[in-house]
């Protein structure tokens, strides 16, 4: 565990020293970046409006019975912004993109055609790894903007269709609006771009270590996500933790 952690360490390092060569590399970030856009954007809408929904749907009730339906808004605006909006599109990258780097870049080294990329003295780092992990730590603190507001409009529908909550849409928005603020959405953002360079190392690492065939690219891909899933709940903690000391 602790060998792969460190192999991880040293491929995230070095790919930042590559970062000088990302202008080169321009074509292939845009090509990443709207591949990531295209395989997650609608289940991201999908599953933000339901975990709004849910929030709101779970707390909405038990509030509204104690005269706090007030703080509805709240509760899912700031749950959205800091934890739920960046953790579940986290897992969702690693599921639908992390899964498909680690079997691509997994299938390159298989058939050798890593070992031809260095016989012509190409840097499969700044070929294959730096496009990629440029464009997930563009692409996941947009999709988590987009979450974040998809989320919200999901609880404030629920709080007004809701008879046990009927909650107007002004009324939580204004609740949201009071409660919320710029270090919030802030917050979720930093954890966006530390999970997007979690889920691109662990692919890209398990990727180019892939061994034994088909079934060894299949093993990679497994790994390649629940790492990557494991990784991220743990950081979340002390994330969370080390931002806390800034609010």
């Amino acid at each position: 565990m602790f060998q792969n952690i460190g192999e991880m360490l040293l491929l995230l390092w070095r790919t930042l020293l590559t970062l000088p060569h990302v202008w080169t590399q321009r074509r292939k970030v845009a090509e990443q970046f709207f591949e990531i856009g295209n395989a997650s954007l609608l289940m991201a809408g999908i599953l933000s409006i339901f975990i709004g929904g849910v929030l709101t749907l779970q707390s909405g009730p038990v509030l509204t019975e104690r005269g706090l339906s007030g703080v509805i808004g709240a509760i899912v605006g700031l749950s959205m912004c800091k934890e739920l909006g960046p953790v579940m599109m986290a897992i969702l990258i690693a599921g639908r993109v992390g899964s498909a780097m680690a079997a691509e870049i997994g299938s390159m080294r298989v058939y050798q055609e890593i070992d031809a990329l260095q016989t012509m003295n190409i840097n499969p780092i700044r070929y294959l790894v730096l496009p990629r992990m440029t464009a997930i730590c563009l692409a996941l603190p947009l999709l988590v903007i987009f979450s974040v507001l998809v989320g919200w409009c999901g609880g404030a529908m629920v709080a007004v269709l809701n008879y046990k909550i009927a909650l107007s849409w002004d009324g939580f928005f204004n609740s949201l609006r009071n409660t919320v603020v710029a270090w919030d959405i802030i917050t979720g953002l930093i954890k966006s771009f530390v999970f997007a360079l979690v889920v691109g190392t662990v692919s890209c690492h398990q990727g180019l270590h892939t061994i034994g065939g088909p079934r060894g690219i299949g093993r990679s891909v497994t790994k390649a996500v629940t790492n990557s899933i494991a990784i991220i709940l743990v950081l979340d903690y002390f994330l969370t933790r080390f931002l806390l000391n800034f609010d």
